[in-house]
């Protein structure tokens, strides 16, 4: 069958439950649950399985910016009360936690998780916070406990800075001190920081800014205490960056905009320290303004955005080329995510076998037997499955199961 016969791609499911629009999705706890953020600062942990709320609960007074995980049972959400957030929720948790959606108004003093770290950050900007786990050799305390899995990795936290807003402050958690200030280039008139992404490797550290202007930046910082110096400095867009992504294989990353650029740029090694004449890789006028919530998929061959124009694109990392366009929603989308790539053939095996019993229990068994598998095969679909979400004004997320 021709394509241009086949009917428009339409969600696999839609979770409905946030009362204001959805700035911010994430997939979890091994695909099984997806955060959900909205403008009132509402969260919501969605069990993909029953798709129900798993936990709901207000993480800040003002509309979240960002959210992430550390480790497995650890929410860094991001608000625009100026505050960084870090929550425990693991499954187990989820019992004390509501279960009212937004939606239905609950009351705003629900139980909610652990709180584990608090920082105050600079949220003028409308810029969410990124992170990556700290490369520096840690202590033996540190990492007795991270290899005992009783506490996750350090990370380090990169958030525009609180006086400079085109300045970038560096984090480190969980001892909750600044590691490292990158200040504004006073020679370039950039504006402030719309977004950031970050990398460590062993002692080198990568951060990548976006800012207002439209210019995009790398900077790197070859020692603990040493100055960063500016590697990497472009203008391809004519308006405010949106987002960014760096991709899995770490040689380059993306950009998006107010305007209709998606641009792909090189990722220079600290030995080009003083090549700051790079160019962008390619830059692909889409004709399509505002595309923001750029994700990478973990395996680094497409990825996605999120547009103004209630549509949701994905495209291919290595050519640029637009492979799909998602029309769902009937207002504009903020944020995207990729479920990460696992592996089916592990969990299959578990329910291959019929369950044979000639007892006077046999029915019970029996059925008791298939009320498991299927439990088991909604969680290996939820957890296996390619899914692409996508949060959008209207407090609705669409759930895409392509490519």
């Amino acid at each position: 069958m021709s394509t241009e016969l086949l009917p428009p791609a339409q969600p696999s499911f839609v979770l409905r439950g946030h009362s204001a629009q959805v700035h911010a999705v994430r997939f979890i706890q091994g695909n099984t649950r997806l955060l959900s953020a909205d403008a009132d600062g509402w969260l919501v942990s969605w069990n993909l399985a029953s798709k129900r709320p798993a936990a709901v609960w207000r993480a800040h007074s003002n509309a979240v910016l960002g959210i992430g995980s550390w480790g497995q049972d650890r929410v860094i959400t991001h608000g625009r009360d100026s505050k960084l957030a870090v929550w425990q929720l693991d499954v187990k948790d989820e019992e004390a936690i509501g279960k009212t959606l937004p939606v239905d108004k609950p009351p705003t003093s629900t139980p909610q998780p652990w709180l584990l770290h608090m920082l105050t950050v600079n949220t003028l900007n409308f810029c969410s916070f990124a992170m990556c786990l700290d490369g520096m050799p840690q202590s033996h305390a540190i990492h007795a406990a991270v290899k005992a899995r009783k506490h996750p990795s350090p990370i380090l936290i990169a958030v525009p800075n609180t006086i400079d807003s085109g300045g970038i402050d560096i984090y480190q958690l969980p001892s909750e001190t600044r590691a490292a200030v990158i200040h504004a280039d006073r020679n370039i008139t950039t504006g402030m920081v719309m977004a950031l992404e970050i990398q460590a490797q062993s002692t080198k550290l990568q951060v990548v800014a976006g800012y207002e202007s439209g210019h995009t930046m790398v900077f790197v910082q070859t020692d603990p205490g040493a100055q960063f110096q500016r590697l990497y400095c472009a203008q391809p867009h004519s308006q405010p960056v949106l987002s960014m992504a760096i991709l899995p294989s770490q040689d380059c990353y993306l950009t998006t905009s107010a305007d209709a650029i998606v641009a792909k740029h090189p990722l220079p090694a600290a030995q080009g320290i003083w090549k700051t004449e790079l160019k962008p890789l390619k830059v692909v006028q889409t004709k399509h303004s505002g595309q923001q919530g750029l994700q990478v998929r973990s395996d680094g061959k497409i990825f996605a955005t999120a547009g103004w124009d209630a549509r949701v694109r994905v495209y291919s990392s290595k050519t640029m080329k637009e492979l799909a366009v998602l029309k769902w929603h009937k207002v504009g989308c903020y944020s995207t995510a990729f479920a990460e790539i696992g592996n089916f053939s592990t969990f299959e095996a578990e329910d291959d076998s019929p369950v044979k019993r000639e007892d006077t229990e046999g029915q019970d068994i029996v059925r008791t037997a298939a009320v498991n598998s299927v439990q088991q095969r909604r969680e290996a679909r939820a957890r296996f499955t390619h899914w692409l979400a996508a949060g959008s004004k209207d407090g609705k997320i669409s759930m895409w199961d392509i490519y």
